[in-house]
C-alpha cells in the first residue's frame, strides 16, 4: 500500500508541470463574491418552473435507472463470459452526457434520449456490480444442489437470495447518482434542474441558480426519507405517466447517420484512412488524452488530500458534536452536487483552465470518500488511554483506516477519469472538448472515433485499478451511501 501511494504521488508530481492552472477571469474574486452572495440569498423563481424541473429530473432518473437495472441484470446473468464483460465495460465507459449527445442525433431532444442516455452506462455498471456480487457469494448452497439443480434455477434459489440485499443497497445508491446525472442532462437542453440552473448562472442570476442548486441538494440528501421499496412501483408509474419514454425519429436521418455521417470522411470520398487518423491523432487525440490523464491524476491526488484532511472533522473519534454536525452538512452539500455542476460554477469564476475541474472533482469525491472513511471509524474502538489530537490521527486512526481509504480511492479514480473527459464540454481541453466540438461541427465521424478512444481509456484504467485492488487484497465492491 505504501508503494502504491508513492506511485500516485510521483504521478501527480510528473503531471503538475503539464497542467494549465492559470486564472483567465478578469476579476475572479469579484465574481466569487457575487456567487457567494447568490448562494447565501437564493431567490425563488416561481412554483411552476421549480415543480416542472423537479418532476422532470425525477422522471428521467427513475426511468433511466429502472431500465438500467433491467439491462444490467440480464447482462449479469452471463457476466462470466468475456464477451458480456466487454459489452458491459464499453457501455459504462462512455459518460451519460456523451451518450446523450450521440442519441440526440438520432432521437432528437426527446424524453427517450435522456432515459437511454442514463440506462446504457448504468446498465453496464449494474452488470459489473451484480456479476461481481454473484462471484463473491457463498458457493456452498450452489454446490449442495449438485448437477440436478440446473443452472438458472440454481442461480435463483441459491445465488440471488444471498446477493439481493447488497444489490438493492447499491441500486438505491445508483438512483442517487441517477438524480445527479439527470440534472446534468439539462446542460444539453432537457428540462431538468440543470437546465434552469445553467440558464440562470449564464445570465449572472446567481440567486435564482442557487435555489435550483439547493433544490437538487435537498432532493438527493432526503432520499432516505422518501425512497421506500414499496413506493418504487408507484414512483415509476407516475414517472412514465408524467414523462412518457417516446421519441419521433426521422427514418431518413437515422439511415443517413448510420450509413454516411459516422463513416470516416476518407472512406466516403475514396481517400486514404491512415493520414486522416494520423492528423486526428496529432491534433485532437493526443492532446485530449494528455489533458484528460493530467487532470484526472491531479484531481485524484487532491481528492486524497481532501479526504485525509476532512474525515476527522466528521468522525466521532475527533472533535466536538457541533464540529461533526457542520462537517457532515458540508459533505452532504458537496457530494450531492454533480462534479459537472461544480465545475460549471468554477468556470464562471476562474475561467476555462484545469483549476475548476480539479476543484470540482476533488471536492465532490473527497466528500464522498471522507464520509465513507468517517463512517468506518465509527466501528473502531480505541483504548481508554489512547493519545489525543494529532498523535491519535497519525498513530492510532490513520494506520487502521488506510486500507479502506485506499480501496475507496482506487474505486473513485475510475469515476474521476470518466468525469474528467466530460468536463471538456465546458471548455476544459480534455477529450470531451474535442468530442463536443465534433458534434457542434456535425463531424460525427470524428466524434465517434474520439468516443471510442475515451471508452478504451476508461476500460484500460478500470482494468488496471481492478488488478491493483486484487494485488493489494483490497475491497473490490464500491461504496454505498
Amino acid at each position: 500500500m505504501r508503494q502504491t501511494s508513492l506511485v500516485f504521488v510521483l504521478l501527480a508530481l510528473v503531471c503538475l508541470p503539464f497542467a494549465d492552472l492559470s486564472i483567465h477571469a478578469a476579476d475572479p474574486w469579484l465574481e466569487l463574491q457575487r456567487l457567494g452572495i447568490g448562494l447565501l440569498s437564493p431567490d425563488f423563481p416561481g412554483w411552476t418552473s421549480v415543480r416542472d424541473a423537479l418532476f422532470s429530473t425525477l422522471a428521467f432518473a427513475l426511468q433511466g435507472v429502472a431500465l438500467g437495472v433491467a439491462l444490467g441484470f440480464l447482462l449479469s446473468l452471463g457476466y462470466a463470459s468475456v464477451v458480456i464483460r466487454l459489452i458491459a465495460s464499453f457501455l459504462r465507459s462512455i459518460h451519460e452526457l456523451f451518450w446523450a449527445l450521440l442519441l440526440l442525433q438520432v432521437l432528437g431532444l426527446s424524453p427517450l434520449t435522456g432515459i437511454l442516455a442514463l440506462a446504457l452506462p448504468y446498465g453496464g455498471t449494474f452488470a459489473k456490480i451484480y456479476g461481481e456480487l454473484y462471484e463473491e457469494s457463498d458457493k456452498r448452497p450452489r454446490e449442495a444442489l449438485g448437477i440436478g439443480g440446473g443452472t438458472l434455477s440454481g442461480f435463483f434459489y441459491t445465488v440471488l437470495p444471498l446477493t439481493l440485499k447488497p444489490m438493492a443497497q447499491y441500486t438505491a445508491y445508483r438512483l442517487e447518482c441517477g438524480i445527479r446525472s439527470s440534472a446534468v442532462l439539462g446542460f444539453i437542453g432537457l428540462p431538468t434542474l440543470g437546465y434552469h440552473l445553467e440558464t440562470a448562472v449564464r445570465q449572472g442570476d446567481y440567486a435564482t441558480g442557487a435555489f435550483f442548486f439547493y433544490t437538487l441538494v435537498v432532493l438527493v440528501a432526503t432520499m432516505r426519507f422518501w425512497l421506500r421499496p414499496v413506493l418504487i412501483p408507484v414512483y415509476l408509474g407516475l414517472a412514465v405517466y408524467y414523462l412518457p419514454p417516446i421519441a419521433q425519429p426521422d427514418g431518413a436521418l437515422l439511415t443517413q447517420f448510420l450509413t454516411h455521417d459516422i463513416v470516416p470522411a476518407p472512406l466516403r470520398g475514396g481517400g486514404e484512412l491512415m493520414p486522416w487518423l494520423a492528423a486526428l491523432w496529432q491534433g485532437q487525440m493526443l492532446p485530449g488524452l494528455q489533458n484528460t490523464v493530467v487532470l484526472a491524476v491531479l484531481a485524484f491526488a487532491a481528492t486524497a488530500l481532501i479526504t485525509l484532511f476532512s474525515f476527522p472533522f466528521s468522525s466521532p473519534l475527533f472533535g466536538s458534536p457541533r464540529t461533526r454536525t457542520v462537517a457532515r452538512a458540508l459533505m452532504v452539500l458537496l457530494r450531492s452536487a454533480p462534479e459537472y455542476l461544480l465545475a460549471f460554477l468554477g468556470l464562471m469564476v476562474w475561467g476555462p483552465s484545469m483549476v475548476p475541474g480539479i476543484l470540482a472533482l476533488s471536492l465532490h469525491n473527497g466528500a464522498i470518500i471522507g464520509t465513507l472513511v468517517s463512517r468506518y471509524t465509527r466501528t473502531m474502538t480505541l483504548r481508554e488511554d489512547a493519545v489525543e489530537g494529532l498523535n491519535r490521527y497519525l498513530y492510532e486512526v490513520l494506520p487502521r483506516i488506510y486500507r479502506q481509504f485506499l480501496a475507496y480511492s482506487l474505486y473513485r479514480f475510475e469515476i474521476i477519469l470518466r468525469e474528467t473527459a466530460i468536463l471538456g464540454v465546458l471548455g476544459i481541453p480534455t477529450l470531451g472538448f474535442f468530442i463536443d466540438s465534433a458534434f457542434s461541427e456535425m463531424r460525427y465521424d470524428r466524434a465517434l472515433v474520439l468516443l471510442l478512444v475515451t471508452a478504451f481509456l476508461n476500460i484500460g484504467v478500470d482494468t488496471l485499478a481492478r488488478r491493483v485492488r486484487l494485488h493489494l487484497h483490497l475491497r473490490n465492491q464500491p461504496e454505498t451511501l
